[in-house]
């Protein structure tokens, strides 16, 4: 029976809004933290709170079942995403990783992302279905008005005075309405609800995205300014530098670092046979765990933006450099904040997207066709490769993984406890650093073979980030809380001399690579440090501010 005027909601209707309030809470407390959790809570009662007013037409009941589902869902479909992100990547949904690997994407990188990591998804999935079978089934139970109401006698007279506990419960729902629309009128509360940030979340992706459209002004100002520094190039005759640069690779997953699985041994050949010559930094560290920020850094030499810091590929060119941009990626930020700098860019890989199954080795013969240009006796070539990004079984050839089988890593990844699909990746992973080999190599023999062989020639290979993939968390992917995401590998080679022995023991950060580059490129510039040069004399270790604690630098 429908309440009577004047009374109490019903239990089921409390009920009802006791189960869902706890619901959105729960789902709220997963996703924010400390006062952010009230905030939430609040913004969310109006509905909730909906439930215990008695509603006579069967059809206003219908439509507040379906606008408090809607409604729940929403805030719960946030719960779950920021919880995701703070679990997996320990990063707000605004944060400028999440936003710069947002507008940074595609359908078919996002597909590819969701296909690797299917398991997380559907546990969230799973949960967010279940909150919404249980919001819908009480949902329903919302209190019901009556449909007419009986003549006043005097037994009804008495029991039409509310009881003490009814008008506490109508302060207690005023109350909270009250400090609902107070919230609601505040806009730093407002802009935490669902429908508000995630409507200026896409905001912020587009303007981010057309900031990246076109930079023509930005890399005008910088150019001007490398012109005004007059860089210096220090020595006569050709000189040809090659940087190469990958994605994704830790240095823990290669046999010149070490490890159990042959996966480099084309680079372990060219070590033997070059010496001294080429320099394998043994405690290489990215300070970034993503590859916008760490290419930032790389070629703005680790300065803030404060500093107004010049653009590396600007200073090579304002020295006498032809510069050349060959790249895996087909990455429109990466294109306009760098490789448009050269002279020469070519993205070989046409399909959007760090997703796509373009291998690494077809860019061999463009690189080698900058090696035979002949129209400048100074080159410096850059090179991108997709190296081990996620998707790692898209990073090798078909049916090339010789590491599909059990041996030493597979049993000690067991020992760890680590799952059946982290141990597979791990294959993967292997399988693609073992075909990166192969490219990185042929990179290495082209420069080696280059020019005469009186001609200065120098190399340097990096990567951007490392990754995790069952080292240290029963996960596999980019690790911003982990030490494996910033492990990573660095190795120089030059013909004309070998580098100080004690080059390869000192500790490397990756965002110092500027002041190292210029060494190679023979450049001298008004800023020049050489404090950072790692493979310089006068090299000065500084840690860098990783949110990571790592026990050692060196090792």
């Amino acid at each position: 029976m429908p309440p009577a005027p004047g009374q109490p909601p019903p239990r089921s209707a409390l009920l009802a809004c006791g189960v869902v309030g706890a619901t959105l809470l729960a789902l709220i407390a997963l996703g924010h933290d400390g006062r952010r959790i009230a905030q939430l809570a609040v913004l969310a009662a109006p509905a909730v709170l909906w439930l215990l007013w008695p509603l006579r037409s069967a059809r206003m009941r219908r439509l507040r079942t379906l606008c408090v589902w809607l409604w729940a869902m929403g805030f719960a479909l946030d719960g779950a995403v920021r919880a995701y992100l703070l679990d997996t990547y320990q990063a707000a949904p605004d944060g400028a990783m999440v936003l710069g690997a947002a507008a940074n994407t595609n359908a078919r990188e996002s597909s590819e992302y969701l296909w690797m990591h299917w398991r997380s998804a559907a546990v969230w999935c799973a949960v967010l279905v279940g909150a919404g079978v249980l919001v819908g089934m009480f949902a329903r139970r919302g209190a019901q008005g009556s449909q007419r109401e009986a003549p006043a006698t005097p037994s009804t007279a008495s029991t039409a005075r509310a009881p003490r506990s009814s008008r506490w419960l109508t302060a207690l729902v005023a109350l909270a309405l009250l400090v609902s629309c107070a919230a609601y009128a505040s806009k730093p509360w407002r802009r935490l609800h669902p429908a508000i940030f995630w409507v200026q979340w896409v905001e912020s992706l587009h303007t981010l995205q057309s900031a990246w459209a076109d930079q023509q002004k930005q890399r005008d100002r910088l150019m001007a300014q490398a012109k005004a520094i007059a860089p210096v190039f220090t020595q006569a005759g050709p000189s040809t530098v090659v940087l190469v640069i990958t994605d994704s690779i830790n240095r823990d997953n290669m046999g010149l670092y070490g490890y159990g699985r042959p996966t480099t041994p084309r680079l372990q050949a060219h070590k033997a046979q070059a010496g001294e010559q080429m320099a394998v930094l043994k405690n290489a560290w990215s300070v970034d765990a993503s590859t916008l920020p760490a290419l930032r850094n790389m070629f703005h030499f680790g300065l803030p933006e404060s500093d107004n810091p010049p653009h590396v590929l600007a200073l090579a060119r304002a020295a006498g450099y032809k510069v050349w941009w060959i790249s895996n990626h087909d990455d429109l930020a990466i294109e306009q904040q760098h490789a448009r700098f050269a002279d020469v860019v070519d993205m070989v890989n046409r399909t959007p997207g760090r997703a796509s199954a373009s291998l690494d080795g077809e860019i061999l013969d463009c690189v080698q066709e900058a090696f035979a240009d002949t129209s400048t006796e100074r080159k410096l070539i850059v090179v991108h490769l997709m190296g081990a990004h996620p998707h790692y079984s898209l990073r090798f050839p078909a049916n090339a993984n010789p590491f599909d089988d059990v041996d030493a890593v597979e049993n000690g990844l067991v020992k760890e406890g680590r799952s059946a699909w982290v141990r597979r990746f791990r294959q993967e992973y292997d399988a693609a650093l073992l075909y990166h080999d192969f490219v990185v190599s042929e990179l290495l023999q082209q420069t080696r073979s280059a020019g005469k062989p009186d001609e200065y020639r120098a190399w340097m290979y990096l990567s951007d980030h490392g990754q995790e993939v069952g080292h240290v968390s029963d996960r596999a992917g980019h690790s911003p809380s982990t030490a494996s995401g910033y492990r990573i590998p660095a190795v120089a080679w030059r013909n004309q001399q070998p580098w100080p022995p004690h080059a390869a023991q000192q500790p490397f950060r990756a965002d110092w690579t500027g002041w190292t580059l210029m060494d190679m490129l023979r450049i001298q510039w008004s800023g020049q440090k050489a404090e950072r040069d790692v493979l310089g004399g006068s090299y000065r270790w500084e840690a860098p501010g990783i949110p990571v604690a790592v026990e050692s630098f060196t090792r």
